[in-house]
């Protein structure tokens, strides 16, 4: 079993950043791939971006290419997320997300994810 717990959220202005963190307890943190999610109000919750446990491949939505940084420390066991450039429309709760599944298609996809965290909030202001 896998805790997940984010930190690092918060109110920015647009244009702003953000760096989430997501620390890992028990289970092997370097066999799973790991992810972020967000979920904005009224909106189903939607994949950000991932990093496989192989070889640190990653994956982004177009929605944040360009813009968030996903990385891995497998000794500390945490992911981040950085964000950059942030716009009012990224203003969401972003959940952590831990896979058995080493990359592809499905670690876009929630049902590509065994455990989750409780979330963070993210708030963007224009």
């Amino acid at each position: 079993q896998v805790q997940l717990v984010e930190s690092g959220g918060g109110s920015v202005q647009a244009g702003g950043s953000l760096s989430l963190s997501c620390a890992a307890s028990g289970g092997t943190f370097r066999d799973y791939t790991m992810g972020w999610f967000r979920q904005a109000p009224g909106k189903e919750r939607e994949f950000v971006c991932a990093i496989n446990y192989s070889d640190g491949s990653t994956y982004y939505a177009a929605s944040g290419k360009g813009r968030f940084t996903i990385s891995r420390d497998n000794a500390k066991k945490t992911v981040r997320l950085q964000m950059n450039s942030l716009k009012p429309e990224d203003t969401a709760v972003y959940y952590c997300a831990a896979s058995l599944r080493d990359g592809g298609a499905i670690v876009s996809t929630e049902v590509g994810y065994d455990y989750w965290g409780q979330g963070t909030q993210v708030t963007v202001s224009s």
